[in-house]
């Protein structure tokens, strides 16, 4: 198998994440992304200015190399590990996903659409990625964390508040993109 080009198996991030999961729980440590945003806007100062981030941040060190690591994870995969083919996918879906406006459907890895310099450009594209970021802020604080702090972590710990929260964010996805992204695009 060709590990630079062809997409890894799913068993081998489950069982990475399976590790981590373990690791976390034998420390008393909790996963999740979004708490890392309070973490890194303390550390920017706002905590001289909002009550929210006044705590102690120095406990959450540990968790701003998660964040770094996804980052630099990220970058190798996009710039190494990804080849230039389209994802494949069934040509049902590819016909739906024409109807909604995206042409490059089945011909490009990302969707052209959204994630081109020339999209960034159209100030509708631009208003929903703003406020559709401040919605999932708004939800991900609402909710007490992120997708993938109750998916993961909360639900590896038999979590009920978790669970709840995962079927709401799926329920939201669903409606997304069957009710709303129609009428908006």
């Amino acid at each position: 198998m060709d590990l630079i080009n062809a997409p890894w198996p799913w068993y081998i991030s489950g069982l990475a994440i399976a590790l981590i999961m373990l690791l976390l729980q034998l420390s008393g440590k909790k996963f999740g992304m979004s708490s890392n945003l309070r973490t890194l806007c303390t550390l920017c100062g706002a905590d001289k200015k909002v009550d929210f981030f006044n705590f102690d941040w120095k406990s959450q060190r540990w968790n701003l190399v998660v964040v770094a690591g996804a980052i630099i994870g990220g970058a190798l995969a996009s710039q190494i590990m990804t080849s230039e083919l389209a994802v494949p996918i069934s040509s049902n879906t590819i016909e739906k996903l024409k109807t909604l406006g995206f042409e490059s459907a089945g011909e490009a890895y990302l969707p052209t659409e959204l994630f081109s310099t020339e999209s960034l450009s159209n100030p509708k594209t631009i208003l929903v990625l703003f406020f559709g970021g401040l919605l999932v802020g708004f939800g991900a604080r609402y909710a007490g964390g992120c997708t993938s702090g109750h998916a993961i972590s909360g639900l590896s710990n038999f979590q009920l508040p978790s669970l709840l929260a995962v079927i709401g964010f799926f329920i939201g996805g669903l409606m997304m993109v069957h009710l709303f992204y129609p009428l908006i695009f």
